[in-house]
């Protein structure tokens, strides 16, 4: 029983150190700095792989013609059939903007198990630029994004940029759990992270590369089967020996209004997703959630009635929940108010719940498709399973 004791004391202190040290690597970070000088301006081919649509893609998509760049951009938005109802929304936005050099394209081959894969291979035939930009369909840029995100490519040993992204409209509860997960620890991890080594991996909202790095690491082709899609290119890039910058400016991921139960799965791919690429730290992550340990810590004071242990333990889950209010307040910049300053608890434990789980299993549900992901990170079908409706890619 001392043991334990101790142990739950020793993991809430651990905890506690863990949160302060993911707060400070994130308040270092230039997070929204702009360039003072935007006259390196190469030419750039966007990819843009869709599916379906809902009430925020027209205004998504258009921000990408709505770019204030000097440089040549070529836009190319790919679909895998001529019957997807964003077609209309293509369409229109090409009307509206003639002077774009924007085309849509329909990919039509399947080059495996990553339909967003398939889809790039197809577009990247197309591409005339030495700069490969790829973009998730949900993602909404601001005018300079480009100007900023070329930047760091001055230089030469500099292969790929990439930049975080937030949940800009968490539109329930559910949704602001996930946003808690996204607009304060992720980003804020990833700087942790960094501290230790260069980063070695791509977040895959926008991901800038040389088309020479990208053909070095196989090209998409590589990943038509992989998942973890982003994570991987940026992975190979870095182990041929290419550089990954991260842009301070933040881009908004806009998406349609979801459940628990899609938060969940969501958050249950995502954490298997991470297990297969970094199966030690995500082992280990654990012991950085902010408030599990402190909560064990507290419920064992008092079942001890050691009120001394269960305030120390208090100010500890009283600090995860600052620190992670504050990290939405500046990632968000302005643009929403932080999740409500309760739900951080909750979204540790159950955070904690999703951990467990991860190991337990090896199926996800993605892009309206239920798949096995292998100990490589490939996906594989299961056989016989039914497809689920998704809204998009």
């Amino acid at each position: 029983m001392i043991l334990l004791k101790f142990i739950s004391a020793a993991f809430a202190v651990l905890s506690f150190a863990l949160v302060l040290w993911q707060f400070f690597a994130a308040r270092r970070f230039p997070l929204h700095k702009r360039i003072a000088d935007a006259a390196f301006a190469p030419a750039v081919s966007i990819l843009k792989p869709l599916k379906g649509c809902d009430a925020t893609t027209a205004a998504s998509l258009e921000s990408w013609l709505q770019l204030d760049y000097t440089g040549p951009v070529q836009i190319l938005f790919g679909v895998a059939a001529a019957e997807d109802p964003v077609c209309d929304i293509i369409h229109e936005l090409i009307r509206k903007y003639p002077k774009a050099d924007a085309q849509l394209l329909v990919c039509r081959e399947s080059l495996g198990m990553n339909a967003k894969v398939s889809t790039l291979i197809q577009l990247e035939r197309t591409a005339r630029h030495d700069l490969i930009l790829v973009s998730d369909a949900d993602v909404r840029v601001p005018p300079d994004f480009l100007g900023n995100m070329v930047a760091p490519l001055r230089e030469p040993e500099m292969a790929l940029v990439n930049c975080f992204y937030r949940i800009a409209n968490p539109e329930n509860l559910a949704m602001q759990w996930e946003a808690i997960a996204i607009n304060a620890d992720f980003w804020s991890q990833v700087l942790q992270s960094q501290t230790l080594k260069p980063l070695d991996f791509a977040l895959g909202a926008a991901i800038l590369q040389r088309r020479k790095s990208l053909e070095q690491a196989g090209g998409f082709a590589a990943f038509a089967n992989c998942l973890a899609d982003d994570y991987q290119i940026g992975n190979q890039i870095a182990k041929n020996g290419g550089q990954i910058a991260l842009c301070p400016v933040v881009v908004e991921c806009w998406d349609a209004p979801m459940t628990w139960q899609n938060v969940w799965r969501h958050q249950l791919r995502w954490a298997r997703t991470i297990r297969v690429c970094q199966p030690v730290p995500y082992f280990f992550s654990i012991l950085s959630n902010g408030s599990l340990w402190p909560l064990v810590w507290l419920a064992d004071s008092l079942l001890r009635t050691k009120g001394l242990f269960a305030v120390v333990a208090l100010a500890l889950l009283a600090v995860r929940v600052v620190t992670a209010q504050s990290l939405q307040q500046r990632f968000n910049n302005g643009g929403q108010r932080p999740a409500p300053f309760w739900l951080v608890p909750v979204k540790d434990i159950l955070q904690a719940a999703i951990w467990a789980v991860a190991f337990c299993g090896n199926k996800i549900e993605w892009r309206g498709r239920k798949m096995r992901l292998r100990r490589d990170g490939n996906l594989e079908p299961i056989t016989g399973s039914s497809k689920i409706v998704a809204p998009r890619v």
